[in-house]
């Protein structure tokens, strides 16, 4: 049941009480005068239930006039009077409460012996008093203490949702960043060798020249703009004499630090890895790289076995650790596999993690190759 639904029914339930505790403060005044109903108590009955049921009155009508119906009533109208107790309890008003049951009390001494409050147990009514405010501090307690764990459970939530959201961004701007340096090296690449080739335009045909420079100037263009778009993705602070090389670094290599490390690591690799697209072998390192950092957090000892697939018709990526002991200097877990499905997703692929097996763990990923581009001849 949710929590709005449980206010719903704590309110009406509050109603469904007041209703019935109004009738039976009418009919026991009723009794008291031999069966008549048309009565001052009557009157004060209705009153005071109409106090206690609607909210918008200030805070002091229901309980004053409760108070004075029960001193002048009697015992007739003191449940209505604990019910008012007992929401001044709840609400953190439980010395106004204490006062308005002490009024209640002293006004009745003189009351008549039918109604008074003090027989035929001379401390029964005081009793009840009590324990209507004990209950109301009591259900007051708890329900501040409810209320403030739904707030610090909402509270981290939303706090959780940012990081993930931030985790996300940063993922993002890292694969943006990444690829500047990958296509900023290929275009590099073919602005230097058509320059070359523009080099020698005597020795090659008239089109064949014009299309080299061409090709230069578009490739230098690109190479412009994509640095303007997309260098500012980079760390502020790095330089360009501290910028880290191209990232298609080969997974072998991470598997060799894990090694050496300590970890016991199954490495499996069909294809070449220049069969799958660029983008594919940067996903690729992260993935295993999150995977290994994963097993040695989590399962300190235990072998690891990874298996990569970079053929068509799309790049496979499963790391897999059998059940181990957490490191003891293990640090709280980060946001790695919401930025790595981020990039996945970002593909076009799915990360799926999670137990698999007896008690190993499993990370997952297929990403598909993009489908070839056709090229078409000149037409005639």
């Amino acid at each position: 049941m949710s929590r709005k639904k449980s206010l719903l029914w704590a309110r009406y339930g509050r109603y469904g009480l007041v209703l019935l505790l109004t009738e039976a403060a009418v009919q026991n005044g009723a009794a008291t005068v031999g069966g008549q109903y048309l009565t001052a108590r009557t009157a004060a009955a209705v009153v005071c239930g109409l106090a206690l049921l609607v909210r918008r009155l200030p805070w002091f009508v229901a309980p004053l006039l409760a108070t004075a119906a029960t001193g002048l009533g009697g015992w007739p109208l003191l449940p209505l009077l604990l019910v008012a107790l007992f929401d001044l309890a709840a609400r953190r008003r439980a010395a106004v409460a204490v006062g308005c049951g002490a009024a209640a009390l002293a006004a009745n001494a003189v009351a008549p012996t039918a109604v008074s409050l003090w027989t035929p147990q001379q401390y029964g009514a005081n009793l009840f008093l009590l324990l209507a405010v004990v209950g109301g501090l009591w259900i007051g307690s708890r329900r501040r203490l409810v209320q403030g764990l739904n707030a610090q459970v909402e509270h981290l939530r939303i706090e959780r949702e940012l990081r993930e959201e931030s985790a996300r961004a940063a993922e993002r701007t890292r694969i943006a960043a990444e690829m500047h340096d990958v296509l900023a090296h290929r275009l590099s690449l073919i602005a230097l060798h058509t320059g070359v080739l523009a080099t020698k335009a005597d020795t090659l045909p008239g089109p064949v020249a014009e299309r080299l420079t061409l090709l230069r100037t578009t490739s230098t263009q690109a190479l412009t703009d994509l640095r303007d778009v997309l260098g500012a993705l980079h760390d502020p602070h790095t330089t360009a004499d501290s910028a880290p090389a191209p990232v298609l670094r080969d997974v072998r290599e991470l598997v060799e630090q894990a090694r050496t490390a300590g970890q016991q690591v199954d490495l499996t690799v069909e294809g070449q890895p220049e069969q799958a697209p660029a983008a594919h072998r940067l996903a690729v390192y992260r993935l295993v790289q999150e995977g290994l950092t994963n097993a040695r957090k989590h399962a300190s000892g235990a072998p690891v076995r990874v298996r990569l697939t970079y053929g068509p018709p799309a790049t496979l990526v499963e790391v897999t650790n059998s059940p181990g002991t957490a490191a003891p200097d293990t640090a709280p877990s980060g946001f790695g596999l919401v930025g790595l499905r981020e990039r996945v997703s970002a593909l076009g692929g799915h990360l799926n993690t999670g137990p698999h097996g007896a008690g190993s763990w499993r990370l997952a990923a297929r990403i598909p190759h993009p489908a070839p581009i056709e090229q078409n001849g000149p037409r005639t």
